[in-house]
């Protein structure tokens, strides 16, 4: 459980071809406020074209090569378009990331949320999903035609048909609003099962954020969290990168 680094300019035979610079965050967050808004601060410049690549040098890599400090926790979907320190413009170090199909938890995914939490001390939790998630159509189709999927996709479908269940109650029959509510529950859920998470929160040392990914923008936006101050997060200095 580490950190990396990145590229430089590569002189060609008869050119040199550029590569984004990179930068370094001045200071790590240290509230779930402050964490949750470099996350969408990273996130405007990712969709407007700008990216910053911050700690992605070589030498933040040898900086982190013994320790790390990330400042959120990314619970996400395994989708191959949801790379977290791309779309939230970050390096080496800043994303503690742990993924899986319909970002459903199980004991390891707890277990590695609380180990982030605890022993790293990072202020954020945040379970990002997206729209037209596949793991939630293919729990709606199985649900409607009462026909499981084989091997272990059972287990994430079965993870999802909670949220499906929700949604129906709330009449929202659109995979994305149905997706929206699977990420609200997966927050519930984290802070249900996991009394050390749940300690946590409760003491103010971390907050619990639930996030939407639009496939076609490239935005993030909040749907969920946890305490609800986290939701309305300062906007960061001009300075952070």
């Amino acid at each position: 459980m580490s950190r990396p680094g990145s590229p430089g300019t590569q002189p060609g035979p008869e050119r040199t071809l550029p590569v984004p610079t990179t930068g370094t965050a001045p200071a790590v967050p240290a509230s779930p406020e402050q964490a949750l808004a470099e996350l969408h601060a990273g996130n405007r410049r990712f969709v407007t074209g700008a990216p910053r690549h911050p700690n992605q040098d070589a030498g933040h890599r040898a900086a982190v090569a013994d320790g790390q400090h990330p400042f959120a926790v990314i619970v996400g979907c395994s989708d191959s378009r949801l790379a977290a320190e791309i779309i939230f413009d970050r390096g080496l170090g800043d994303l503690f990331v742990v993924r899986t199909a319909g970002h459903t938890i199980g004991p390891e995914v707890l277990g590695s949320v609380e180990y982030a939490v605890t022993v790293l001390g990072t202020p954020l939790v945040v379970v990002l999903g997206h729209d037209s998630c596949g793991a939630v159509q293919a729990a709606r189709a199985a649900d409607a035609t009462g026909t499981p999927p084989v091997g272990h996709l059972c287990a994430v479908v079965d993870a999802v048909v909670p949220s499906l269940r929700r949604a129906a109650a709330q009449g929202v029959e659109d995979i994305d609003g149905i997706v929206d509510i699977h990420i609200a529950h997966t927050v519930e859920a984290m802070l249900d099962r996991s009394a050390v998470l749940a300690a946590e929160v409760a003491a103010g040392r971390c907050g619990v954020a639930g996030m939407s990914y639009r496939l076609t923008a490239g935005e993030v936006r909040t749907v969920a969290a946890v305490p609800a101050r986290t939701v309305d997060a300062p906007e960061p200095a001009a300075s952070a990168a």
